[in-house]
């Protein structure tokens, strides 16, 4: 017998194990993903008509039997935002299930193949949208059309005032609002701007950039007028961005949400929030709606604008990793509970319904 027949044999061993090991550890983290990535629901694509073009729309639905079901319609932030949120609304939506309500959200215009361009639309076209879609929710015979209510976060927060002002709502879940465009703006600069420890001069000069950006937007500059102001460096900005700015910065919700007075409003702010003043979101909020009695703030002073827990969004592989194996976990504690907590109340149905 060869001398160097059994050393083979052993690596080919070697070799084979090892393959069935990774083959058996890959298996398991698939499974797991897959176990992560599926909810309590049913889910379904849909089409809605509005203004001569179709919303392509995700609809999710509980699994408890009954014919009819409340519904949260999601109203998307800023961004090229599609239906799903890249798969980041599926918690909330589990939850809803969970409080016996379904979730309604379609792709921005120009999203996933979406006709049109979001970038093109002010508020009030925003709040035209969703009043088209909660229209067609309340035409079909499994929504409870006296269920509806509505879900936005940040941009959202002028629009969701607007959408109860052209039909009516239920209650209304606001994740992160501003109240004035031009002043959110400001605070976020000056925020990000501490946070990098910028100095004296960096801070001066940013803030003069945005005083000329301001005024420049006040006498309706073309988007070639705002280049030539900042020296031929558009620093990210594009003709559609500029034009949707421009369409959209004299934004503010505290006159429009009067429309919200007698709505159950549950308002959540985060405490690492460096886009939006909370204190002044809250204050406008408890201003406006506290009388009626029917307003709920809840803070999570462990969270980021966008609820996220810190650690995690400041890691974009933290970010991937839990996304893939935890979604549920990318949230701050008890955002989704009280959520589900808030749907289930008193006044709007949820695990009572009929």
């Amino acid at each position: 017998m060869c001398p160097k027949t059994q050393p083979r044999r052993r690596g080919l061993r070697i070799a084979v194990w090892s393959l069935v090991t990774v083959l058996v550890v890959s298996a398991g983290l698939v499974g797991v993903v897959l176990w992560q990535h599926s909810y309590d629901m049913h889910e379904q694509r849909v089409s809605i008509r509005h203004g001569g073009h179709t919303l392509n729309g995700v609809l999710t639905v509980p699994k408890d039997g009954r014919k009819r079901h409340g519904l949260v319609v999601y109203v998307h932030g800023d961004g090229p935002v599609d239906a799903t949120h890249d798969d980041g609304y599926k918690p909330m939506w589990e939850a809803n299930a969970k409080a016996g309500y379904a979730s309604l959200s379609w792709d921005k215009p120009g999203v996933a193949g979406a006709p049109g361009n979001w970038l093109d639309q002010s508020m009030d076209d925003r709040a035209d949208e969703a009043a088209a879609a909660i229209a067609w929710a309340r035409a079909r015979p499994d929504i409870d059309g006296d269920r509806i209510g509505l879900w936005g976060a940040s941009q959202a927060g002028w629009v969701l005032p607007k959408i109860a002002a052209k039909t009516p709502v239920s209650f209304v879940i606001a994740v992160s609002p501003a109240i004035n465009w031009l002043q959110q703006g400001r605070h976020n600069l000056l925020t990000e701007l501490r946070a990098d420890g910028a100095s004296a001069a960096r801070t001066k000069a940013e803030v003069a950039k945005s005083d000329t950006t301001r005024r420049l937007l006040e006498r309706h500059a073309t988007f070639e007028e705002y280049v030539r102001a900042m020296g031929g460096d558009a620093d990210g900005m594009t003709a559609d961005r500029w034009g949707f700015v421009s369409k959209n910065y004299t934004a503010d919700a505290a006159q429009d949400l009067r429309a919200l007075r007698g709505i159950s409003v549950l308002l959540t702010l985060a405490g690492h929030d460096i886009n939006v003043d909370t204190a002044d979101t809250e204050r406008t909020y408890r201003k406006v709606l506290d009388a009626g009695g029917a307003l709920t703030v809840k803070r999570y002073p462990q969270a980021t604008h966008s609820l996220l827990k810190p650690s995690i969004e400041r890691s974009r592989t933290k970010i991937t990793l839990t996304a893939l194996f935890s979604p549920r976990s990318l949230f701050a504690d008890g955002f989704l509970d009280d959520q589900r907590q808030f749907l289930t109340e008193p006044g709007r149905g949820g695990d009572h319904a009929p």
